[in-house]
């Protein structure tokens, strides 16, 4: 199944990579998808805070 979502490398400490990577596990779910899930809850906890982003003023 191919995607068309672009791709980004992450560079993270073998750690951290092996922590996501367990907590994927016990969530049943890839560590790409967990890492998503991760960066999901993070905006929403930073538009909470902040506002929403309006993505045509961000950088891209």
């Amino acid at each position: 199944m191919t995607s068309d979502l672009p791709r980004y490398t992450l560079r993270i400490p073998q750690e951290y990579l092996a922590k996501i990577r367990y907590i994927a596990e016990e969530n049943g779910r890839s560590a790409n998808k967990e890492i998503e899930l991760m960066i999901k809850q993070r905006i929403k906890d930073y538009e909470n805070s902040h506002g929403e982003i309006d993505l045509s003023e961000a950088a891209k």
